[in-house]
């Protein structure tokens, strides 16, 4: 992938900065070693980039859906709302919509305040589901079964209303407040945030952004809301929003999700702190260090790679520069080079081709509301077909490689996929869709018998189950 991206971070050897090649190499060589899939990796020291590499097909240019790692970015802005004295975290939430408020609403819903939506202390014994055209409304539907502030529980919807309540007092939308505080100086561009159905960004996920992006956001945290000579955030903000405000379970030294937590910010061991998001997205800081991590990945287990940051990269930082190690130092920049995550290659054609290629067959009621499904095979690659709701899709699939494409399957706005295909010991083709904004990767087996097909798919990493039904569908009659 081109590195012809804005990098205004600066670059230096991790010797120079007090860390050794060779460490930072053991923390790949352990991530690979245990199968987590990394799509990108970037180490900070005292504020320059020492380290960085991205798993092609995944590359610098390309942002990444963030998921919880947004919250942090939510809570930013509260701070510089709260600073222009636009806000107080007294203020009651119900407060800010008179127009959603019950008739006698409950002592504890009247209690809650912004400060309680900021440490997931709501006192909702379980998270408000938003399904709903307005989600605000959803919100205050919820009972609230504990006095806010004594009660944890992870809580997009709080975040959500963060959002709300600054889009209610600023008219403008979280992204829009925070293009010219926090994103123009940083040198952010091409930031995007997904809304709910009446406009309102998602607050708790939804941002996009390129890797170094999050690094420049550790970064300036790292440095106490100051970036160049220019103070973006309050530095009585950025202490509070990363110290323990509420205790989140108690804490065994084993895992990083009970540390407590601040103003969604998580608490880590070892006197870091972190924001992150689901299938591992990972902002950390740690400020006794100076360091900033900043990874995407498509994983489910996130405590293993905080675990690896911890055995491998903490013990390495020494307070002093290390002589240069030329040899080290190539070897990571190799390894570094060299990092993919590889398209499945198993045959890479198969005498079923001739039998099957155009053929269009027509698919059974399902829940992606596909209705259509054709290959096309050619010498090269292969062109998959397939008839959506929302119109044709066409992709091209690279033979036990990566082809590149664009597509609306994983979610109804276009983003960029890379595609591959292959075929399996039962005969069967296995498609891989891989959607590289993402942590999401699809893998379709197709099973092509006596005229009828049968699909198979499952997800890398899902909320749930990772596999979707099965579809089913026959020929078309030629006409």
């Amino acid at each position: 992938m081109s590195m012809d991206t804005v990098q205004s971070l600066s670059r230096s050897t991790p010797e120079r900065q007090g860390i050794s090649s060779r460490a930072i190499e053991r923390f790949i060589g352990s991530v690979q070693d245990q199968g987590l899939e990394l799509h990108s990796f970037m180490l900070l020291r005292r504020g320059h980039v020492i380290a960085e590499g991205w798993w092609d097909p995944y590359g610098p240019e390309l942002p990444h859906m963030l998921f919880s790692l947004s919250k942090s970015f939510t809570s930013t802005a509260i701070g510089l709302l709260a600073e222009e004295g636009r806000i107080a975290l007294t203020d009651p939430v119900i407060g800010f919509f008179p127009e959603y408020a019950p008739e006698a609403p409950s002592e504890n819903l009247a209690a809650m305040t912004v400060r309680d939506l900021l440490v997931m202390g709501t006192g909702h014994a379980a998270e408000p589901a938003l399904e709903s055209e307005d989600w605000v409304a959803d919100f205050f539907k919820q009972p609230v079964e504990h006095e806010p502030g004594t009660h944890f529980v992870y809580n997009s919807a709080a975040t959500y209303m963060l959002s709300a309540i600054l889009q209610k007092i600023t008219g403008k939308t979280l992204l829009e407040y925070l293009e010219p505080r926090l994103f123009e100086p940083l040198a952010i561009h091409g930031a995007t945030w997904e809304s709910c159905p009446r406009g309102i960004n998602a607050g708790g996920w939804g941002l996009k952004l390129k890797t170094e992006d999050i690094a420049k956001f550790g970064q300036l945290y790292l440095q106490k809301g100051v970036w160049g000579d220019k103070r973006l955030i309050p530095e009585a903000w950025v202490l509070e929003a990363t110290s323990k405000q509420i205790s989140n379970g108690p804490a065994d030294g084993s895992s990083d999700w009970t540390e407590g937590y601040g103003y969604q910010f998580w608490r880590c061991r070892h006197g870091a702190y972190r924001g992150d998001g689901a299938f591992g997205q990972y902002c950390i800081v740690h400020p006794e260090l100076e360091a900033v991590i900043a990874i995407t990945s498509g994983l489910n287990d996130m405590q293993a790679v905080l675990n690896s940051v911890w055995e491998h990269l903490l013990p390495a930082f020494e307070p002093e520069a290390l002589p240069e190690n030329e040899g080290a130092a190539v070897s990571l920049t190799e390894t570094l080079g060299a990092l993919n995550v590889q398209s499945p290659k198993l045959a890479a054609s198969s005498t079923r081709e001739q039998d099957v290629s155009g053929i269009v067959f027509e698919l059974e009621e399902n829940e992606q509301k596909l209705r259509t499904f054709c290959v096309r095979f050619s010498e090269e690659e292969a062109l998959l077909e397939i008839e959506a709701h929302y119109g044709l899709e066409s992709l091209t699939l690279g033979r036990n490689a990566w082809a590149e494409g664009t597509t609306r399957l994983f979610r109804m706005e276009e983003g960029k996929v890379c595609s591959s295909m292959t075929w399996n010991d039962k005969g069967n083709l296995v498609i891989t869709l891989r959607a590289v904004e993402t942590p999401f990767c699809l893998t379709v087996e197709a099973d092509f018998t006596d005229g009828g097909l049968h699909l198979a798919q499952s997800f890398n990493v899902s909320f749930g189950d990772p596999g979707l039904k099965p579809i089913t569908g026959q020929a078309r009659e030629e006409q």
